[in-house]
């Protein structure tokens, strides 16, 4: 009996080995950096950002300038001109706001702009993740760039490497 039970066990632990499940990992961000496309699209957006945030930057400097002149005349200004002056600078301020929802909120056109250019990269960098990971076997794959935070990781798991082989900017 104790020998059935311990052969059982045995043959247990043994077939469970068979479906251990391989992990392994890449740092996208490291692959990202090495595609030349995508080294462009992210100038290019910061170019353009950079701009926005500009003109941006110009309209809130003409607001405080009207509010500050009308500061200094508001005293001698009839009732109905300073009315127009404040209503002027709440229009200002209210288009300025509307730049910069229009330009930097939530579907925004930064946020367009950035989806347009870098998601087909991003989507070629995941197939090649994924043809590595089912050419070689392995149940998940981690991306070590970000927020994942790892202690410790043993450099055959990485397959960074693959995935740039696999994109063609790396020779094996």
């Amino acid at each position: 009996m104790k020998r059935i039970s311990l052969f059982t066990i045995m043959a247990l632990i043994g077939f469970s080995s068979l479906f251990a499940q391989r992990f392994g990992y890449v740092n996208t961000e490291e692959i990202l950096n090495q595609i030349p496309e995508y080294q462009e699209a992210q100038s290019e957006i910061e170019e353009i950002s950079q701009q926005w945030q500009q003109d941006l930057e110009q309209k809130y400097q003409a607001i405080e300038e009207m509010y500050t002149e009308y500061q200094r005349q508001e005293v001698l200004l009839p009732e109905d001109v300073r009315q127009e002056r404040q209503e002027a600078i709440f229009a200002a301020e209210r288009e300025a706001k509307e730049f910069r929802e229009k330009k930097f909120g939530y579907d925004g056109e930064l946020f367009t702009l950035q989806e347009a250019k870098l998601q087909p990269i991003q989507d070629r960098v995941f197939r090649a993740v994924e043809t590595v990971a089912t050419r070689k076997r392995y149940n998940f794959i981690f991306d070590k760039a970000g927020e994942v935070t790892w202690l410790y990781t043993d450099a055959i798991y990485d397959l960074t490497q693959d995935v740039l082989v696999e994109l063609g900017i790396a020779d094996e």
